[in-house]
């Protein structure tokens, strides 16, 4: 399949990801966030969000999931990682848990993050939902990583959406921080790209990339992200080292 992007060691293809997966060589380490089926009407706080066709009945939403996990799976090196960010969910009054589609799939399920992004809902009706998770699966229960930043399982990186022009992009930090404990993973892979802060993470932490984005609107942000200057990164530690 051409990119729609290449240059740097960054790959852009616009497309379906299910579509793309099978062609690609195996990679290190996947970190993305794919659409979260809440609904083309859903609103944070007075924001309201709707970048993708996203409401699906939820049955076909999570078998759609399995399908695309399980490709990753097998497109990922036997040593490697998915950092797989996602939320609970009110469908119907009912909440639904990641868990109910990870446990389903091939990965084994290493740790779960927490996402302090004060994403509020006020509905009174329940308490004030305001974090996100993130699930760190692995191939291998052997799989381990390096905290260098010396962080817990919670963390308060800030949203910002809305200064790529995506309403659901998840801040820079967010992939820096996490890139930074996967040392050892050289190309790194976002099959639900967005905006691209997955890719440009990457390209300024020296990384290989590659996104795929189903909507070409947002490859075209992408791409003009990855012309942009590259800006070294230190991770610093966040919290002292424990003794």
């Amino acid at each position: 399949m051409q990119p729609y992007y290449q240059s740097g060691g960054i790959t852009i293809y616009n497309a379906d990801c299910r579509d793309v997966l099978p062609t690609l060589e195996p990679v290190d380490l996947v970190l993305t966030s794919p659409p979260f089926n809440l609904g083309n009407d859903h609103h944070t706080g007075n924001h309201r969000h709707a970048p993708y066709e996203d409401n699906l009945p939820e049955v076909r939403y999570q078998e759609q999931q399995v399908v695309i996990l399980n490709l990753l799976y097998s497109v990922t090196k036997p040593r490697g990682s998915l950092l797989y960010q996602h939320k609970n969910r009110i469908r119907e009054g009912v909440s639904i848990t990641p868990y109910q589609w990870l446990f389903r799939t091939s990965w084994i399920i290493k740790q779960e993050l927490v996402w302090f992004n004060r994403s509020q809902n006020f509905d009174k009706c329940r308490f004030y939902p305001m974090t996100e998770r993130v699930y760190w699966l692995a191939r291998t229960s052997a799989v381990v990583l390096d905290n260098r930043i010396n962080h817990h399982d919670l963390f308060d990186w800030q949203a910002e959406g809305s200064k790529q022009k995506h309403t659901r992009a998840f801040p820079e930090s967010l992939p820096r921080d996490l890139l930074a404990c996967f040392p050892d993973s050289q190309i790194v892979l976002d099959p639900f790209m967005g905006s691209g802060t997955t890719l440009r993470a990457a390209k300024d932490l020296g990384l290989a990339a590659i996104g795929i984005e189903i909507n070409e609107a947002y490859c075209e942000i992408a791409a003009k992200r990855m012309s942009q200057e590259v800006f070294t990164f230190e991770p610093e530690p966040m919290y002292a080292a424990p003794v």
